[in-house]
């Protein structure tokens, strides 16, 4: 079972912009997005197949699939992405900085094609504390 990341969707003024962001980057070189950091996972090798799972408003929002790690010009890593958002069933994650790994048993599943998220149905912080409560 293939390991996954979460990350913030920072700088993405909502679900749609993220979407757009990701598809301009099929336009680029090698027709791949890429996200840099300082620090290769140490968990790089139980990547394989998985994917990054976007958090946008405090939810788990989609997903783009991972292709693999590549050394940067100035050191760092580059995380190479698919350039397309899958969207999945909205799971409320809290912010952090970076990334984080998901084990695939509490990956949400993915909505059928055509379907979006919409990220003004419910905050991110209601949906968990009504998750918490058992009431989602």
């Amino acid at each position: 079972m293939p390991l996954h990341l979460t990350k913030i969707a920072f700088g993405a003024q909502s679900v749609e912009d993220l979407r757009q962001w990701l598809e301009a980057q099929a336009t680029m070189p090698g027709g791949e997005a890429r996200l840099h950091t300082r620090n290769l996972p140490t968990r790089a090798g139980e990547l394989a197949g998985g994917s990054l799972y976007w958090i946008f408003a405090h939810r788990l929002v989609g997903r783009s699939p991972l292709l693999g790690f590549t050394r940067a010009e100035d050191g760092r890593w580059a995380i190479r992405l698919e350039p397309r958002l899958i969207a999945c069933q909205p799971q409320p994650r809290q912010a952090h900085q970076g990334w984080r790994y998901l084990a695939q048993e509490d990956a949400p599943a993915d909505l059928p094609d055509g379907m979006v998220v919409d990220e003004d149905t419910m905050p991110g912080d209601m949906a968990g504390e009504l998750t918490r409560l058992g009431l989602l």
